[in-house]
């Protein structure tokens, strides 16, 4: 069975930085590409970042980038995604899935809540 499970999310000031983990199990890790896509409260997913089985060649949605960094621990079966530099419209629900993007579909962890307030 696919499991996903993401954790790090939380409250967080506007500038202020998280990073979030997704372990994956139940597949090959290592030979899938990963993504993180959010949902802001109201709206459909967005796709945020992907990334490449091996770990290379990240991507990002033009929203985030220069911002967060995707990365993959295929020795611990982890996906990561460090928010830096945090803005309210950053605020969601934020899934990892499999696949690089930039669709944001696909089979999803619970959820992490990231949210961005003074």
């Amino acid at each position: 069975e696919v499991q996903l499970v993401e954790s790090g999310g939380g409250l967080v000031q506007p500038g202020g930085s998280l990073r979030l983990s997704c372990v994956g199990s139940g597949f090959t890790f290592s030979a899938t590409h990963m993504k993180w896509v959010r949902q802001a409260p109201g709206e459909g997913l967005e796709w945020v970042a992907g990334i490449f089985a091996r770990g290379l060649a990240p991507d990002y949605a033009d929203s985030v980038k220069g911002r967060f960094t995707i990365s993959k621990d295929n020795t611990k079966n982890t996906l990561y995604l460090q928010m830096d530099n945090l803005k309210p419209e950053d605020s969601g629900i934020y899934f990892c899935a499999r696949g690089f993007g930039p669709d944001a579909g696909g089979q999803r962890g619970q959820g992490t809540q990231v949210t961005v307030a003074s």
